[in-house]
């Protein structure tokens, strides 16, 4: 079956090629199908082109569909074309003609933005679920760990006094960061483009206003070609938010192949979270941060892959779009499958002590000894220079004694300050007025 089914045969290789993956991945818009398709339906009656007793039926068939999908009992019949087609198929088989009046007023092409959009919403929401327990555990992990000194380095030389507290704390303000560019993304999400049709709106009297309320979004795509033509541009704007997380937790991750290196040897885990080798039996790898890297390097190619699929296409909805499913979708469970896999790695770190007491790190304080003739009233220039040559004649010897004590330093990591951005970002999300929309659809 297909919505646009005119009686001619299609080839089957043709339609094989065309129809792609939609099938697949259509199951993980089945949910959302049914909540667009409910709302409009409620639409439809306000606006007199069903009756109150047809509304009832098709919404009353639509939520037991819904359960169907929840208890995992839904398919996608073979033969049939995608979750929309499968929806009113049911719908039909069940109400007679009454399942037919549901695309009223309706595009394909809407339809699929509107699940799209709800997708996405929902899966933003289990990816903020996932990314606020690494953070806290991240921020926890810096106070436990502010007198715990470890050498900094820039260009992969040693360079100045750093700490575990301070490193970790680093990974938590990188991810509230990353938060503040997925909230915008999900505000970008999360308006309504349903109603739009094909991209030119509707001779029927739509209430759009009604839609958009009724699935809790915040507000709506209100032109209608614009509508359409957010498909495409926020995937790509969600994309860079997936990427920009990406970022972090691979970086994070070179970070703890190099310290577990026995060269650096700052932290470890224990035996049952590492892998050996085959023919080495001293080896403990750091597998599971090697792929936490490698597969958050490939998501932050997304961004990349869509721009390259929608750059040179115009105003309209075109069938390459479909394509960007194919990449969006897995990349939310992947990029949630590394940051659930490095909290349990986090949660079992064993942190090395007196790190920064190997005479290899002495020179990490040459900037403190600067500092401290800076203090004492030695331009800096020329204490800079004093103790260079001691370093040059063999003759430093360090203070180890740290006096950081500006915003962000080792001795003021400011995590309350970096919690209640964190906090602040994830409020904002509103995300219970949502859930609270949709549970009210489904009663």
């Amino acid at each position: 079956m297909k919505l646009w089914d005119k009686g001619k045969t299609v080839l089957k290789t043709i339609e094989e090629f065309t129809v792609g993956k939609d099938r697949e991945l259509d199951l993980q818009l089945a949910e959302f199908d049914i909540l667009g398709s409910i709302a409009h339906v409620k639409m439809l009656q306000t606006i007199q082109l069903l009756t109150k007793v047809e509304e009832k039926k098709l919404v009353s068939e639509l939520i037991l569909i819904h359960h169907e999908i929840k208890g995992g009992n839904f398919e996608i019949e073979e033969g049939v074309e995608d979750i929309h087609s499968q929806v009113e198929l049911m719908l039909t088989r069940k109400l007679g003609d009454v399942g037919k009046k549901i695309h009223s007023g309706r595009s394909r092409n809407d339809q699929v933005l509107v699940d799209i959009k709800l997708f996405i919403r929902n899966e933003i929401r289990l990816l903020v679920k996932e990314i606020e327990p690494l953070f806290n555990l991240f921020i926890k992990l810096s106070e436990a760990n502010k007198e715990n000194l470890i050498p900094g380095y820039t260009h992969l030389q040693v360079a100045m006094p750093s700490s575990f507290g301070l490193w970790f704390g680093a990974y938590a303000e990188s991810l509230a960061d990353d938060m503040l560019l997925l909230n915008s993304a999900y505000r970008i999400t999360n308006q309504n483009p349903l109603g739009s049709a094909a991209g030119y709106g509707s001779s029927f009297p739509l209430n759009r206003t009604m839609t958009t309320e009724l699935l809790g979004f915040e507000n709506l795509n209100y032109n209608s070609i614009y509508a359409q033509m957010s498909r495409g541009k926020t995937e790509k704007i969600v994309s860079f938010a997936l990427s920009s997380f990406s970022a972090t937790m691979a970086k994070m991750a070179a970070d703890v192949c190099l310290f577990m290196s026995q060269n650096f040897n700052f932290l470890s885990f224990p035996d049952e979270l590492v892998t050996g080798s085959s023919i080495m039996p001293h080896k403990k790898n750091p597998d599971v941060f090697e792929l936490i890297r490698g597969k958050c390097n490939k998501i932050q190619a997304l961004p990349q892959q869509i721009t390259l699929i929608t750059g040179n296409l115009t105003s309209g909805y075109f069938r390459d779009l479909q394509i960007i499913k194919e990449l969006l979708f897995p990349a939310f469970a992947e990029l949630k499958s590394c940051i659930s896999v490095a909290k349990i790695m986090f949660e079992n770190v064993v942190i090395h002590k007196d790190i920064i007491q190997d005479e290899k790190y002495k020179f990490v304080f040459s900037v403190e000894k600067v500092n401290e003739l800076v203090l004492a009233g030695v331009p800096f220039r020329e204490a800079y220079q004093i103790v260079g040559k001691e370093i040059e004649d063999g003759n430093f010897e360090p203070d180890t004694e740290i006096y950081h004590t500006h915003e962000g330093s080792i001795g003021n990591l400011c995590n309350v300050e970096i919690s209640h951005k964190m906090k602040k970002c994830i409020d904002e999300f509103h995300f219970e007025y949502t859930e609270n929309k949709l549970n009210e659809l489904l009663k």
